[in-house]
């Protein structure tokens, strides 16, 4: 047997959700191939099977959130069905022996007759199976008898659909006919004819829906929530925002980028060039490429850069290692690389640990100032706002240029407001004087 655990995904994470199974009990998986579904704060991701095999066991449920190194299942290397059935039966009982052949069979006696099955009446307002603290929130809030409702999940357990469904059908069914004594029939006076409707009648109002729809965060959404507001409690956040004019940049990409697409399949963004202007400062000045433990400072050697990618259901922090020692197609390509498996659940879960610094380009969804926080323990994120032609005062003229807004939110217990300065205006430097080759 070869035990599943349930993975490290990154260096300050200590537990993962496990969203789903992609094999049941008794299933053929192959080495490598997509096994579970995990959930952390920093990663959405696909877990490979360790070896090949027959899963034998499932000892983690889907949605169940586990320590890290924790058995979730095993695989049966044998190739047998070790699927974890009930127990086996009991081994029958021999036959008992047949009677003295002199002894003269008994007539057979009619069998009873079986008694009528009893059909257990459930109590006003008894549920038959557990409920989520979401169903009986629902009910009690629209008041509703939940021994009325057919519940459709496992074992006939009432789900959140049974409970909108059932709210949709009793809006949608008209009051019954209140029932009354049948009573001797009498000769009814002539009614007069029916008077006029007065001005200020006022039908009744139709029934309004519910004006919210409760839905339960995902593990990944959770995680992220956790993680931002742990940074914020651990980090004094500020943000300072500079004015860079990317035109220098501009021209070059605008240059290159259709040969730079044939010649390597990639597009040709401003963020490889952010990233190695990045870089540059980091190496200017080293503490804000370090982080805090305690009352010590610890200087990072490496620069690893952590590119903030979105996925539809969250947010996810990829680090480029040694960013330092790659020129722009590197970046690019390390940046283009990344993403892409972020958004397949891809990434491997070295590839989400060990950052030193982070950097968050807002500006690819329109926007031009944002103030990110801090993904701890680093002490800085830089964050990209979109590049627009925009006019100027340049020598008392007026001139169109490509300008961009970098904001670095940084962590003030070790960095102050002139040193951040002093790196993000290294950076802007950079960028405003850009004469490194890309090709």
């Amino acid at each position: 047997m070869t035990d599943v655990v349930m993975p490290q995904m990154g260096e300050s994470i200590v537990e993962g959700t496990l969203t789903k199974w992609r094999k049941k009990p008794g299933d053929q998986v192959e080495r490598d191939e997509p096994l579970f579904e995990i959930s952390t704060d920093k990663v959405d991701t696909e877990i490979p099977s360790p070896a090949a095999g027959t899963l034998a066991e499932v000892l983690v449920e889907e949605g169940k959130t586990v320590g890290i190194n924790t058995v979730v299942g095993r695989i049966d290397e044998s190739g047998g069905n070790g699927a974890r059935a009930a127990a086996p039966a009991k081994p029958a009982a021999p036959p008992a022996p047949p009677p003295p052949a002199a002894a003269a069979p008994a007539p057979p006696s009619p069998p009873p007759q079986a008694p009528a099955p009893v059909v257990e009446q459930a109590e006003p307002g008894e549920v038959s199976g557990p409920l989520s603290p979401l169903v009986r929130k629902m009910a009690r809030d629209n008041n509703i008898d939940l021994s009325q409702v057919k519940g459709t999940g496992a074992g006939g357990r009432i789900t959140k659909q049974d409970v909108e469904a059932y709210l949709a059908q009793q809006q949608a069914a008209p009051a019954p006919p209140a029932q009354t004594t049948p009573q001797p029939t009498v000769p009814k006076p002539q009614a007069a004819p029916p008077a006029k409707a007065s001005a200020d009648y006022v039908p009744p109002a139709a029934p309004t829906p519910a004006k919210v729809r409760v839905e339960p965060m995902s593990a990944m959404r959770i995680k992220i929530a956790e993680h931002m507001v742990m940074s914020k409690r651990t980090s004094a956040h500020v943000t300072t925002i500079h004015k860079v004019d990317m035109t220098r940049v501009a021209k070059v990409r605008e240059r290159l980028k259709a040969d730079f697409q044939a010649r390597y399949g990639l597009s040709l963004t401003y963020l490889p060039f952010v990233t190695s202007a990045a870089v540059e400062g980091l190496r200017a000045f080293p503490v804000v490429n370090a982080s805090i433990e305690g009352t010590n400072i610890l200087y990072h050697n490496e620069i690893n850069v952590g590119i903030a990618v979105a996925l539809e259901n969250g947010l996810i922090v990829p680090v480029i290692r040694n960013a330092d020692e790659k020129n722009v197609l590197g970046l690019q390509r390390a940046i283009a690389d990344l993403a892409a498996r972020a958004r397949s659940r891809q990434l491997k879960p070295d590839e989400v640990q060990g950052g030193t610094f982070s950097i968050t380009n807002f500006g690819s969804f329109g926007s031009i100032v944002a103030t990110p926080v801090i993904n701890q323990p680093q002490v800085a994120i830089l964050g990209v706002g979109s590049v627009e032609k925009t006019p100027v005062v340049i020598d008392d003229a007026i001139a169109i240029r490509s300008i961009c807004y970098l904001s670095l939110t940084f962590d003030h217990r070790l960095i102050d407001g002139a040193l951040a300065d002093q790196f993000t205006g290294k950076v802007k430097a950079v960028l405003e004087n850009w004469s490194e080759e890309v090709l």
